[in-house]
């Protein structure tokens, strides 16, 4: 006698279900990571897609004259500057340098964010007259920027309007290799947790037979 792949054994059935106590806990962690790790991948795109640009920085000349309209997002530019009085500073976790922004002068829908090497003292900081860098405007400046404005704001220091434009001096696709590397490993990360998941919500099914 032989039972079908698809019968159902009564004594098996009179079985009390096994505790699985960490199944849901597994669950809620494999959920969590596949979020932040997608979410996290969506917020480098824009370095990423920055990474990607080929060529030679486009030239703006003199960026007093810089237009909104007159240069495409996210782009790499060189152009040269007098820059305005007005400067805020800032530094960011694990950095050891200082960053400076200031507005162009004459211009104050553009701002030039400077880093300030380790060490240097404030009063001593003699500002470059030529830039090249990543151009973007300030409301989509990416990750790495996003606060940036409002943490200038409550500190009392000058900020530029949401609708300005933020040139990062010294950033070009080659230095943002490397976010294309982490984007790889969060998308690899967020379909290692796919995968976790459907394993364990996957149902059994049974293979061959049970002969007697």
């Amino acid at each position: 006698m032989s039972l079908s792949p698809d019968a159902q054994d009564p004594e098996l059935q009179a079985l009390p279900q096994p505790r699985r106590p960490w199944r849901r806990a597994t669950l809620v962690t494999l959920l969590v990571t596949a979020i932040c790790s997608i979410s996290l991948c969506w917020g480098l795109l824009k370095d990423g897609s920055f990474a990607l640009v080929g060529g030679q920085p486009t030239e703006l000349s003199n960026l007093r004259d810089f237009e909104p309209g007159s240069a495409r997002p996210n782009s790499w530019v060189h152009g040269t500057a007098i820059l305005g009085d007005t400067a805020s500073g800032y530094r960011r976790p694990l950095d050891p340098d200082r960053f400076r922004l200031a507005p162009v002068e004459g211009n104050p829908r553009l701002w030039i964010e400077m880093r300030e090497p380790a060490g240097a003292l404030n009063e001593h900081f003699v500002p470059p007259s030529s830039f090249v860098g990543r151009l973007v405007p300030v409301a989509a400046s990416g990750l790495r920027h996003s606060g940036l404005v409002e943490a200038l704001e409550r500190s009392g220091q000058p900020a530029p309007a949401s609708d300005a434009w933020l040139l990062i001096d010294g950033e070009s696709p080659d230095s943002q290799r490397w976010v294309l590397g982490v984007m790889l490993l969060l998308l690899i990360f967020a379909g290692f947790c796919a995968w976790g998941m459907y394993t364990l919500l996957a149902p059994v099914r049974s293979r061959g037979s049970v002969g007697a």
